[in-house]
């Protein structure tokens, strides 16, 4: 058992690591290990072939031949038919492979079962809102997207990938089913966050009247720097920079806190919700502690995965 335990695992070795020398190895364990269960084999097999012998003495009483009673005409003694002895190679080779399949389970067992004790991080996945109550402007809107559907969408496998992170995990998602600041709850604004150790993404979802065409007009009036019109699934998009806002609790005195504060720089890409610009916008924010900003490029491919779940304006 311990020659093919280790001649399976020198083999599994040399195979991944393409070390054929050591591959060879390997098989000079297993045959090894073959023509030692066939020695064994065979010596069993002889011992148990062994039969005490009738004495020769002819002056023993029991020296005497005993007349053998013949069997039935016609009928062939059971005991004619020779008995076949199995193959004493297949027999090692069964051996052998039985040990190595004993041995891979003991090795690999470890690793097909789940452990509670894995330290490996789990990416977080987004909670579940069922049973919550959606405020009314969702049920006016049509094919409107809800928190929980946003988040499903933007906290993919390869989101990481996306982002220039493809170690990271995420730490935190999120989503909820919010309206739109200063509408008196009459549009639907949907939104999700994912976060990781380097960057934090940010979707939201605007079922309002106001176009991409009409937010540039804006932007431009503002003098806003670094905006510049890009497209997107052949929706209007428009690409600009800001500061998120920092605020400070504090929970030991029971005071308010402090004043709201320039955060971190960010990056938006806005896309519109339909090819014709009708009104109604999607908001992607990326920005990290730090104060790095991925490329454009991560905004624009995290943008082609989200806006496919989200329907087009319809109205």
């Amino acid at each position: 058992m311990v020659g093919s335990v280790f001649g399976v695992r020198i083999m599994y070795l040399a195979l991944r690591d393409h070390e054929w020398p050591a591959a060879g190895i390997g098989v000079v364990f297993l045959v090894f290990t073959a023509v030692r269960v066939h020695t064994v084999v065979r010596a069993l097999r002889a011992r148990r072939d062994v039969r005490p012998t009738a004495s020769t003495d002819s002056t023993a009483p029991d020296a005497a031949v005993r007349p053998q009673p013949q069997p039935p005409t016609g009928r062939r003694p059971a005991s004619a038919a020779p008995e076949k002895e199995p193959n004493a190679w297949g027999q090692a080779v069964a051996a052998v492979a039985l040990f190595a399949v004993l041995g891979g389970v003991l090795w690999l067992g470890p690793r097909l079962l789940p452990s509670e004790d894995d330290s490996t991080p789990r990416a977080a996945s987004c909670p579940r809102g069922e049973g919550e109550a959606l405020p009314a402007a969702y049920e006016k809107t049509p094919r409107a997207v809800t928190g929980d559907e946003l988040c499903e969408a933007l906290n993919t496998p390869d989101l990481a990938q996306l982002l220039g992170t493809p170690t990271e995990t995420a730490t935190a998602a999120s989503g909820t089913s919010d309206t739109a600041p200063l509408t008196d709850g009459k549009v639907a604004q949907p939104e999700a966050e994912v976060q990781f150790d380097t960057y934090t993404v940010n979707v939201s979802v605007a079922y309002s009247e106001l176009s991409i065409a009409q937010y540039v007009n804006l932007m431009e009036l503002g003098e806003e720097p670094e905006v510049s019109k890009v497209s997107v699934l052949d929706r209007p998009a428009v690409l600009s920079s800001g500061h998120t806002m920092a605020i400070e609790i504090d929970l030991g005195s029971g005071g308010s806190g402090g004043p709201v504060e320039q955060g971190p720089p960010s990056r938006t890409l806005s896309v519109a919700l339909d090819r014709k610009d009708r009104g109604g916008y999607c908001d992607i924010t990326v920005w990290s502690r730090s104060g790095a900003l991925p490329d454009d490029s991560a905004l624009l491919a995290i943008a082609e995965t989200v806006l496919p779940t989200i329907s087009e304006r319809t109205t």
